[in-house]
């Protein structure tokens, strides 16, 4: 039977983003994808790893949603767009199932105003034959995922750090809210319904929401994404009666390095920029600060002049200007000592900028085997995942740790080294085609 999702959905507008992977074609290519807000607030009891799946579908279909029936991705290309490093092909047809099961609703106004009531199954069809998927959307649903008035930015390199469902499922109500600030006021019902737990007695409860899923969602949306949340509550009496989250921009984006720079990497201008000497780690900020194109024009204008003695310097310098003109290469310092001083000066950028390099690594790393170990601990049955945690608690020693452990689970930092140790002896093989993990003690 199929999964109903009957949350009325409000109409709202924004814009969607996808990977930038230069390696893919067609609309994976593009910088963004407009989706509708009805397709975002789904109330049925997604699965992680089906509301990532459901984003890229529309992604790659969402040029020829009107003009095709049917749309087509490569199987491992899908998996590679969901940061789903496994072979497992059950768990992917799981995923398609589910979505063909679940029911969209949608109660909004035409075009001439007139209130439309609407339903459809997020997917008509979906088949897995020789490594190629091929699905579709119902005519109806296809036209309003195209609906250029209703649409809501999704950010796929962001989704890829989610690990809980219901975090993912906050992130996508509450992003297209950040200009304004606040989500408004939601009845707890609707909330409910939104994160897929209306049909629980157990969530019924205000202290067993709030406990299990705000509390949890709020804090992964806050650690993983590019804005803040924060839940306000609404009492009628002495019960909570509806909800809202104020919203604002995570100041630590850049920190975050959410696509981990690869789309950056593969701009031309990088290599050119690596090969004048610039540091990893500045190429990325002043490509993304600046755009490819500022940046390649600011080298041509460097590599048409002569006795420029600092590529680096001068290039800064350049960028830094306001007025984006011509920038002069700065007076070579006057004595030795002024050089040495300049020379050291120098040294110890490059080596501020090696240590950059290396925690970004590092913190990649980490990102990738704390996604596979999600993956992996998603797929053992209650029993094992139980068994799971006692026997990794039995190696722990220190009460600290234990106690980070508790709280924090298979995503505790404190414990990182020794759950990748667990896993890759629970599971060998787990992260052969992860990046390495550089050394954090360097």
């Amino acid at each position: 039977m199929a999964r109903e999702a009957k949350t009325r959905l409000p109409a709202m507008a924004g814009t969607a983003a996808k990977p930038d992977r230069g390696d893919l074609d067609g609309a994976l290519r593009r910088n963004t994808v407009k989706k509708n807000v009805a397709a975002i607030h789904i109330g049925g009891k997604l699965t992680l790893l089906q509301r990532k799946l459901s984003n890229v579908l529309l992604l790659n279909a969402y040029d020829t949603l009107l003009s095709q029936n049917v749309h087509r991705i490569d199987a491992r290309t899908l998996c590679l767009m969901i940061g789903y490093n496994s072979n497992d092909i059950d768990s992917l047809r799981d995923a398609l199932r589910g979505l063909a099961e679940t029911v969209a609703e949608w109660d909004m106004l035409d075009e001439k105003g007139r209130q439309e009531w609407g339903v459809s199954a997020l997917l008509a069809h979906a088949r897995l034959r020789d490594g190629v998927c091929d699905y579709a959307y119902s005519p109806a649903l296809a036209e309003k995922l195209h609906d250029p008035r209703v649409f809501a930015l999704i950010n796929l390199d962001i989704q890829r750090r989610f690990t809980s469902g219901h975090g993912l499922a906050l992130y996508e109500n509450c992003y297209r809210f950040v200009r304004t600030g606040s989500t408004g006021w939601w009845p707890l019902e609707i909330f409910r319904r939104l994160m897929g737990v209306n049909d629980s007695d157990y969530y019924r409860s205000f202290k067993h929401l709030n406990a299990k899923i705000i509390k949890p969602a709020v804090a992964e949306v806050n650690r993983s994404s590019n804005i803040l949340v924060e839940p306000e509550f609404k009492r009628l009496g002495r019960a909570v009666a509806e909800i809202r989250f104020k919203i604002r921009e995570n100041p630590q984006l850049a920190m975050l390095e959410i696509d981990d720079g690869q789309g950056v990497r593969r701009e031309p201008v990088y290599e050119r920029l690596r090969a004048q000497g610039v540091s990893d780690r500045l190429a990325r900020q002043w490509i993304a600060e600046h755009g490819a194109e500022a940046v390649a024009d600011k080298l041509e204008r460097m590599q048409a002049r002569e006795g420029v003695r600092s590529p680096v310097g001068y290039l800064r310098a350049a960028l830094s200007d306001e007025r984006g003109g011509e920038t002069s290469e700065p007076a070579p310092a006057p004595g030795p000592e002024a050089r040495a001083a300049a020379a050291r000066g120098r040294a110890a950028a490059a080596e501020r900028d090696a240590e950059a390099d290396r925690r970004a690594a590092v913190r990649a790393a980490r990102v990738a085997r704390f996604a596979a170990v999600a993956e992996v601990a998603r797929r053992r049955n209650p029993t094992q995942r139980d068994a799971d945690r006692r026997l990794f608690l039995s190696q722990i020693e220190d009460e600290l740790e234990r106690e980070d452990f508790r709280r924090h689970g298979w995503e505790s930092a404190l414990n990182a080294r020794a759950i990748f140790a667990f896993w890759e002896e629970m599971q060998p093989g787990l992260f052969d085609e992860l990046p390495e993990m550089p050394d954090e003690t360097a």
